[in-house]
């Protein structure tokens, strides 16, 4: 899916803090599964913080965007750090304290669907975020195979470039327990497979965890590590895993790896040439869409939608590939990172030698 990290993790804080000072929005009691009336409460639970964006980007954009549709609504926010038993336990918190709308990002898609159903029961309709959940009442997210087409796609493209049109591939995919992860698994499989290359190696990584992508990769090193020409990485995390292991393992020249989330790390490695490219998921316009069908929901009422999928409304947006070309008119562009976020010391002369400045 680190963004200065002191400066917007310290805006989420800030803007944390003032959500969980606000009181309500409205005053009936439509859809408040408490019976209380009045206060409008909205449950914000996210699933983890290995993938920095939740933190940085999606916990305090969407508390940016809840505030704007409804200045009067609070803020319940919880993060699961990987653990569905401790998210099902945070919606539960949520709904205890009277929570009128769930807005959902599953550590687990079909532990999710209980969640969901027990909401529903006490007439408290769910948001799912990012990820889908079986019957949820509102989706918002990206076009997920879509995704892995791109990511895949790029590979492709950036292995032609360099003259190479066969040769192994290593295929990291996300955690099993991920909806999302399989939609970029079936994407990237569908240019794959009739790529010309071949996938030599495949793992789907246990909660995404960056170590375990390392550790595989590093296992894989003696069968494959002289054929090898491409890496497809999931997201960030799990290509920064790659890369170490690659790194460590002697392999001269890094071939391309693909990734996803456009991370300031990943950014970085973009730039300095150890990561081919990453997927730009535009979270301001997903967040503003999930808080403005919050409140819709929250007030009995139903959100804008553009789309279906499996019979729950839903807004998809659309993903971007980010390669060297394409950072100022992405990231930078949409003010996720500025040039001196990205273009420290380290990474000073590879900015120039990319173009990349604040000139």
């Amino acid at each position: 899916m680190s963004v200065s990290a002191l400066r917007l993790v310290g805006l989420g804080l800030a803007v944390s803090a003032l959500a969980a000072s606000l009181v309500a929005c409205g005053s009936d009691d439509s859809g408040s599964g408490s019976g209380s009336g009045g206060a409008k409460k909205v449950a914000l639970l996210l699933p983890e913080s290995k993938t920095t964006r939740y933190e940085a980007l999606d916990r305090p954009l969407f508390t940016e965007a809840l505030k704007a549709a409804c200045g009067d609504c609070q803020l319940i926010y919880s993060n699961a750090d990987q653990d569905a038993a401790k998210q099902q336990q945070q919606a539960e918190a949520a709904l205890t304290q009277g929570a009128n709308v769930l807005v959902l990002d599953p550590v687990d898609g079909k532990a999710a669907a209980a969640v969901a159903a027990s909401a529903k029961g006490q007439n408290v309709p769910v948001i799912a975020y990012d990820r889908f959940i079986e019957n949820a009442n509102y989706y918002v997210s990206f076009e997920n195979e879509a995704v892995g087409k791109l990511q895949a796609q790029t590979l492709v493209d950036a292995l032609k470039a360099a003259g190479k049109t066969s040769g192994n591939i290593a295929m990291i995919n996300g955690s099993p327990t991920d909806p999302n992860a399989a939609d970029f698994k079936k994407g990237a499989h569908s240019v794959l497979d009739s790529s010309g290359f071949k996938i030599a190696a495949e793992f789907d990584t246990p909660d995404w965890s960056p170590d375990k992508a390392q550790g595989w990769m590093e296992g894989q090193l003696s069968a494959i590590k002289n054929g090898l020409v491409g890496v497809y990485a999931a997201n960030d995390g799990t290509a920064g895993g790659a890369i170490a292991a690659l790194k460590g393992g002697g392999v001269k020249p890094l071939p391309p790896v693909t990734g996803q989330d456009s991370e300031l790390a990943a950014i970085q490695r973009i730039i300095a040439g150890d990561q081919a490219m990453t997927i730009y998921k535009a979270v301001k316009p997903q967040a503003e869409a999930a808080a403005k069908g919050a409140v819709a929901l929250a007030n009995g009422g139903k959100p804008e939608s553009t789309t279906d999928k499996n019979g729950v409304p839903s807004t998809i947006l659309d993903p971007v590939a980010v390669t060297k070309d394409n950072i100022k008119d992405t990231v930078v562009k949409d003010n996720i990172y500025k040039i001196t976020d990205i273009c420290t010391a380290s990474f000073a002369a590879a900015c120039t030698a990319a173009g990349l400045s604040s000139n």
